[in-house]
């Protein structure tokens, strides 16, 4: 009885021991799951790198560009100052180089009522004047500014103020007969409108037949 106890006690050992070892498959095959789990675990760490790289390439580059337009915002906010400072300027002093042609002729002038005094030759004095008189007609005429020729013309109220009518025949009706004060042009604007004289056609007469009914 005792020795058939004892001869399955070793037959479980042995079953149980030889249970416990792995085959050389199984063994293979652990390996391989274990690389492969190795492996994936490189190749999720590689791309881990590769995205925190990428990451902060992407970071500097924004950086950089914030950088960029904060320049370009504050030279544009230096270039909108200057241009509005030289913008005034402009505006300010845009009749200097009319003011210094104009301070020519005035010297021309100054000058010639200087030789008035005591002059006995009139005829130099009208010549001095004229010649002021053309310099000053030149440099309006350079800046645009020209004299409107109303006489003859047909009315035109864009062009010029009627001070009264004058009857008459030897012309239309609404003709300019003569001016009062010359209008001016500056370059394609009206800036002073010629006063003028316009002509009206007469009132008829009446007959000696309606003159002696009446009376």
């Amino acid at each position: 009885m005792k020795k058939k106890t004892k001869d399955k006690m070793l037959h479980n050992q042995k079953k149980s021991s030889s249970g416990g070892k792995k085959s050389n498959k199984e063994k293979n095959v652990e390996e391989a799951n274990n690389q492969q789990s190795d492996m994936g675990n490189i190749q999720l760490e590689a791309k881990i790198n590769e995205l925190t790289a990428e990451n902060e390439k992407l970071k500097n580059e924004a950086a950089e560009l914030k950088d960029s337009l904060l320049r370009r915002l504050a030279e544009f906010e230096n270039y909108k100052k200057r241009t509005e400072v030289y913008q005034s300027e402009l505006l300010k002093y845009a009749a200097q180089g009319f003011i210094l042609e104009m301070l020519q002729i005035y010297n021309d002038f100054e000058r010639s009522l200087e030789h008035v005094e005591g002059a006995k030759d009139i005829s130099a004095i009208k010549a001095g004047m004229k010649l002021v008189f053309d310099k000053f007609t030149k440099t309006l005429h350079d800046q645009g500014v020209t004299k409107m020729e109303a006489t003859g013309k047909e009315f035109d109220v864009n062009l010029h103020d009627a001070l009264l009518q004058q009857a008459t025949n030897e012309v239309e009706p609404n003709t300019v007969l003569s001016e009062v004060e010359s209008g001016y042009m500056y370059k394609d604007k009206v800036i002073k409108h010629a006063k003028v004289i316009v002509s009206k056609e007469p009132e008829e007469e009446p007959s000696e037949a309606e003159t002696s009914k009446e009376n």
